[in-house]
Parts: C-alpha cells; structure tokens; sequence
C-alpha cells in the first residue's frame, strides 16, 4: 500500500514540475532532520558534484537540522531520483 502511495505521489510531482517549470531549472530541496552527523552527511553525499549550494540550519533546541538544497537540474526525473534516495535515510522529512 505504501509503494503505490509513493508511486501516485511521484506521478502528481513530476506532472505539476512538468507543468510548472521549464527545464533545465535550479530546483530547491528542502529537508527536515533529526540532527544527526551521518544523516546530513549522508545527504550532503547525496548531492555531491551535482553544484549544490546546501545550507543547514540547527533547530533551537538542536534536535533537528533543516537543510536547504538549491541545484540546477534537467528535468523533473532527475527531481525525482533525488527525493527517492533521500528518503532512504531514515526519519528525514521532505518539505
């Protein structure tokens, strides 16, 4: 069930991107994560030699960590592909 939930959750975002956005296009990721060295570096992999410009941000309590990513992509794909292997990190929020 939650496969499909991912899936038609995808299919809508590239549809909006395709509709939205003339591509190639800078693109703004935004993360939410519970302030953990390997879970932000394992973001910051993620969008290694891509050209990310990536800011962190502590909560106030320290708990989280908001990241922002700003890249320049080709397409709603390549959006995409990124989203999926950040979700692979546990308990990362996407905004």
């Amino acid at each position: 069930m939650e496969k499909n939930k991912s899936e038609e959750f995808y299919k809508r975002l590239r549809a909006q991107l395709i509709d939205d956005t003339d591509w190639p296009s800078n693109y703004l990721y935004k993360f939410i994560v519970p302030t953990d060295k390997e879970k932000i570096e394992g973001i910051n992999r993620i969008f290694d030699n891509t050209g990310a410009v990536i800011e962190s941000k502590l909560s106030n309590k320290g708990t989280y960590t908001s990241i922002s990513v700003m890249v320049h992509l080709s397409g709603p794909d390549e959006v995409i592909e990124k989203y999926i292997e950040v979700s692979a990190i546990e308990g990362v929020i996407s905004l």
